[in-house]
């Protein structure tokens, strides 16, 4: 049996997990078997074994990747927005907006918490940090007021994530999204300075 080259392996993972983002998408991951994804990408039960360990590892990773996704879009805004202080409103706005979005609806935010737990994870660290740094910057410039920023910002992340599942377990997303950005900012203005 001739090895698989690297780029090969690459292209088998990247294959697995855009297959599981798509049926955990639409069938959720409870109602998903490892055949179905294997028959669907086309590949073994032994590649999603070799890659992933098991389907619960494959969840960690499409989560691993809409989040790194999602991050992205929200450094874009916070780095084309006019002001600091706006990028990290509509970053923060964006964050909330996102709990439509089906991918992350279902997968982050319902299936995610069920099957992986309820503990912090790398990518939850990994924004409460850029909020953190966000939230310095801002307190440096004087635009939010004097407090501990790491605290500041486990407190903005939290409001935020629980608002986030809130929005994305109602039927009635859209109303719950208006309710919640009206919400967020009444919170944001309590943040600053001189209000």
């Amino acid at each position: 049996m001739a090895r698989r080259t690297r780029a090969e392996m690459e292209e088998t993972r990247a294959t697995l997990l855009a297959t599981a983002r798509s049926v955990f998408s639409e069938r959720g991951y409870a109602d998903t078997s490892m055949d179905d994804l294997t028959a669907q990408a086309g590949l073994t039960r032994g590649a999603l074994y070799h890659h992933f360990g098991d389907k619960q590892g494959l969840l960690a990773a499409v989560v691993a990747s809409i989040d790194a996704e999602l991050d992205a879009r929200l450094q874009a805004l916070s780095d084309t927005a006019q002001t600091p202080w706006e990028g990290f409103r509509q970053r923060c706005r964006a964050y909330l907006e996102m709990a439509l979005e089906p991918d992350y609806q279902r997968i982050v935010l319902r299936d995610a918490p069920a099957v992986l737990g309820g503990t912090s994870t790398d990518a939850q660290r990994h924004c409460i940090a850029s909020i953190q740094a966000l939230l310095e910057r801002l307190i440096e410039q004087g635009v939010v007021a004097e407090a501990d920023p790491q605290a500041l910002a486990s407190l903005v992340y939290g409001s935020l994530a629980e608002a986030a599942v809130w929005i994305a377990q109602g039927d009635d997303g859209d109303a719950r999204l208006a309710r919640s950005t009206g919400a967020l900012e009444l919170l944001l203005r309590g943040l600053l300075a001189k209000p």
